[in-house]
């Protein structure tokens, strides 16, 4: 994607090189800072960086509420704008950052949506699995996904060297290379080994990816949601059936049977801790239901 103003190339070039993330996270900072001075040069004409203030700003935060966007998209692109001048103020360019007088709208409540205990069951113990390459492939998949909590770009790039079958864990490269280890159990490492094996016999294992095709390539974005969304909608009726809502479930599990919000936490990869709480408002949502059926003043 070519650079529409090369004001941005130098913040771009430090994610990059410097912060190491990923070419993902690049492009959603690219396109949300192509789209700010797309608005202040058709708006304002060509401004300099240290031009620009809170005012502009607000004029473009106003634009992109009047077309629609929800108040946690627009956080997104202040987030954007904030350290896109913590940036030029680092390196001299601005002198300190407009964005100190912008206040983020409130993000609407959302709870994370998540697959009930009893439709897990039936996914796993009663649902049938072709008995093919595809569908062993499936069904480790989804073991995967809900036993682990991984990401989506997580498992498509897991390793067969990440799998320790002596520490009973899985080695996981997260968002901004981070690596952590998560346990797993016997019984996901049994199926493991047995899907290893069987890649070996068929001649599949053209790669070091542990998930392949059936021609032994990675899998691919596009197909991981198709397999999750095909089984999730045989199981369950909530609007979302994603990988991430996998992720949701793993950890709301986790939350409801007790376990410390501090090794949910680090099972997930999250950097701070209120990125986990979102979950302990499921089990709220959950006693006020309970609370609401059951107590006669309620």
């Amino acid at each position: 994607m070519a650079i529409a103003h090369p004001i941005i190339q130098p913040f771009l070039d430090y994610l990059k090189f410097e912060k190491r993330f990923s070419q993902h996270t690049i492009l959603a900072y690219e396109n949300d800072l192509t789209a700010f001075w797309d608005f202040i040069i058709t708006q304002y004409g060509e401004l300099k960086l240290s031009e620009i203030s809170h005012l502009y700003i607000r004029t473009w935060l106003a634009s992109l509420k009047d077309a629609g966007l929800t108040a946690k998209s627009i956080n997104r692109k202040i987030s954007t704008l904030k350290s896109y001048f913590k940036y030029n103020m680092k390196v001299g360019e601005v002198e300190q950052s407009p964005m100190v007088k912008i206040i983020a709208p409130k993000n609407e409540k959302r709870l994370p949506q998540f697959v009930a205990d009893k439709d897990i069951n039936t996914l796993f113990q009663h649902v049938e699995f072709p008995d093919n390459w595809q569908g062993k492939t499936e069904y480790l998949l989804l073991s995967i996904f809900y036993q682990t909590g991984m990401r989506l770009s997580e498992l498509i790039n897991l390793k067969e060297s990440s799998i320790s079958y002596y520490n009973q864990t899985i080695r996981v490269l997260g968002k901004g290379s981070k690596e952590r280890v998560l346990p797993v159990s016997g019984e996901l490492l049994a199926l493991i080994k047995s899907y290893c094996a069987e890649k070996v016999a068929l001649d599949k294992g053209n790669t070091e990816n542990l998930l392949v095709t059936e021609k032994g390539k990675p899998l691919a974005p596009r197909q991981v949601y198709s397999m999750v969304k095909k089984y999730l909608s045989q199981v369950t009726t909530i609007e979302k059936r994603s990988p991430h809502v996998l992720r949701h479930t793993f950890a709301t599990h986790l939350v409801n049977n007790g376990a410390d919000l501090n090794a949910i936490k680090e099972m997930l990869g999250h950097s701070s801790l209120a990125a986990t709480q979102v979950y302990t408002h499921n089990t709220i949502e959950k006693l006020k239901n309970i609370h609401q059926k059951a107590h006669p003043k309620a």
